[in-house]
């Protein structure tokens, strides 16, 4: 198995692409931390491991507070050893409010979970992946990391923050044995963007059939780069942005 005996953490694993990849690397051999703000979502990720033969344990996890991720990493080393595997999945789509209308607070929320989330967990890992001589992290990202018109303002601004988040921890962290990566997934079938999904005339929709794959992409398909980013498979690859879209983002 490619991920026999490492110890992952996974958040905003209770749904979508963040349960896919908790399934895929405990498939894999992985001991899986499955971290989420809502614990039914979380304990039914973890049951779901379980019951397919897999090892996973669950976190009630706000990735925004420093207390919460300090909480996370000193439980996981406590259960399974200090962790070989962050992903940073954790994420809010926030709403589509011009300049004029976003509020201070709608965009403080939007970094604090998917920008400010990220970093804390990297901070709060790295000390311990460097103790045992290396590690993986894994940032999941977006297309709205790569242009305007994605997403919203705080949306598009964070995604575009995150990326140049992996680069830098990539360049400065990577000559000690920490890869970082990122993840870009396109239209995934996930519940943050059902909505728009079930409008057939949307333009995202309208341009996910004219786009190579013709279809949204499923959570699966988004595991399976991460295991392959999480693997010895991928070790010549450093500061990478993985896109899986489909073709979206070609035109």
């Amino acid at each position: 198995m490619k991920l026999e005996d490492k110890v992952a953490i996974v958040t905003g694993a209770g749904s979508g692409i963040g349960r896919a990849i908790a399934r895929e690397f405990a498939r894999e051999g992985a001991r899986v931390v499955v971290a989420d703000c809502v614990q039914d979502a979380g304990e039914e990720t973890v049951k779901l491991v379980k019951n397919a033969g897999g090892e996973a344990r669950f976190t009630l996890v706000d990735v925004s507070s420093e207390d919460d991720v300090d909480r996370l990493v000193t439980e996981t080393v406590a259960a399974y050893g200090r962790p070989h595997l962050l992903v940073n999945n954790a994420g809010i789509g926030g709403s589509l409010a011009t300049m004029a209308d976003i509020t201070v607070a709608e965009w403080d929320k939007v970094m604090g979970i998917n920008l400010r989330g990220p970093f804390l967990m990297v901070r709060r890992v790295l000390p311990e992946m460097l103790q045992q001589g290396g590690g993986n992290i894994i940032n999941i990202a977006s297309m709205a990391s790569l242009a305007a018109g994605r997403g919203g303002i705080a949306y598009t601004t964070a995604k575009h923050g995150l990326l140049g988040f992996t680069r830098q921890v990539s360049f400065l962290r990577g000559p000690q044995g920490i890869r970082v990566n990122a993840i870009l997934p396109g239209p995934i079938e996930t519940p943050m963007i059902q909505r728009i999904l079930a409008l057939p005339q949307h333009p995202v929709c309208q341009k996910i059939k004219a786009s190579p794959a013709g279809r949204p992409g499923q959570p699966e398909e988004v595991a399976k780069l991460a295991l392959f980013l999480a693997s010895d498979e991928s070790s010549f690859i450093h500061g990478a942005a993985c896109c899986v879209d489909g073709g979206y983002t070609i035109f």
